[in-house]
């Protein structure tokens, strides 16, 4: 009888462990989770114009940026902040225009191919724009908008590397030492690294 039981009960064990690697499904190998809060820096280069002068101020650009995705197969769509430090400036004459620093508050969204996800983004820009005539500066921070696009690849569960083009426009101030009006609108080509939480 002792026998005949443990048959029955090795017979069983089989039978379950077959039929479970029969149903089990293994992940699919471009499976990439794109949801959630993610924390990271980036660094890239500036250039623009002034509108009313003929400065183009550019330079080197980085900060830190936050966000966060949600997923819903493969469409991702969040929101994205950072900000950030410019060398973006130009001489011309006695004056000079610079950006010390500029941010951003915008949506983002995209489509996933695995762990590359291919996104474009819109939203408010904020920044300060400087003007300088010998020892005399003005300073003027001003809000506008900022869009552009890119395309971010996940290297691990937590790590993804992206490259990103911004436009930054910001609106005209009155300065006093130039005597007109003038804003900023400026390109930005930069890369990023993301923690993913």
């Amino acid at each position: 009888m002792k026998i005949f039981v443990a048959a029955v009960v090795s017979l069983a064990m089989t039978t379950m462990a077959l039929a479970a690697d029969y149903y089990t499904v293994a992940a699919p190998l471009s499976a990439y989770s794109w949801a959630g809060p993610y924390l990271g820096g980036t660094a890239g280069y500036e250039w623009g114009t002034v509108s009313n002068s003929p400065t183009k101020p550019s330079g080197f650009a980085g900060g830190a940026e936050a966000g966060y995705n949600w997923q819903n197969g493969a469409f991702v769509f969040g929101g994205e902040t950072d900000i950030n430090l410019s060398a973006a400036g130009e001489s011309f004459a006695a004056s000079r225009f610079s950006n010390p620093w500029f941010g951003t508050v915008r949506g983002r969204a995209g489509v996933a191919l695995g762990n590359v996800l291919l996104f474009g983004t819109a939203g408010l820009g904020y920044g300060e724009l400087s003007a300088n005539l010998g020892s005399l500066s003005e300073d003027h921070t001003k809000f506008g908008f900022a869009a552009g696009g890119g395309v971010e690849v996940g290297l691990s569960a937590n790590w993804s590397a992206k490259a990103e083009w911004l436009y930054l426009d910001l609106t005209n101030a009155n300065f006093t030492l130039t005597g007109t009006s003038n804003g900023l609108a400026a390109n930005l080509l930069r890369l990023g690294l993301n923690y993913r939480f």
